[in-house]
């Protein structure tokens, strides 16, 4: 793999990380809005819980449209083995 495509995949699994990221913590922060939320707030959680929910399924929906498309690139690369000087 060349310099290019190395920094390129970097881009791609930096990208895919932090949806990733995202989309956990929408789920965890929906959990603890289900439990944790004060009284005063009652008529918002289950919209707001739900929202968060709708957005963390679309998210991994693309997370897994981007996954799949990064995995076929990286296996379209040549292999490009580095001349490492091996001691004999």
């Amino acid at each position: 793999m060349d310099q290019n495509a190395k920094d390129q995949f970097r881009w791609k699994f930096y990208h895919l990380a932090v949806e990733l990221n995202i989309i956990i913590l929408l789920v965890a922060v929906s959990v603890l809005f289900f439990f944790l939320l004060p009284q005063r707030l009652e008529t918002y959680r289950l919209p707001l819980i739900a929202v968060m929910l709708i957005v963390a399924a679309l998210l991994s929906l693309d997370f897994r449209k981007r996954y799949q498309l990064t995995k076929a690139w990286l296996h379209q690369q040549p292999e490009k083995k580095e001349d490492v000087d091996k001691p004999e």
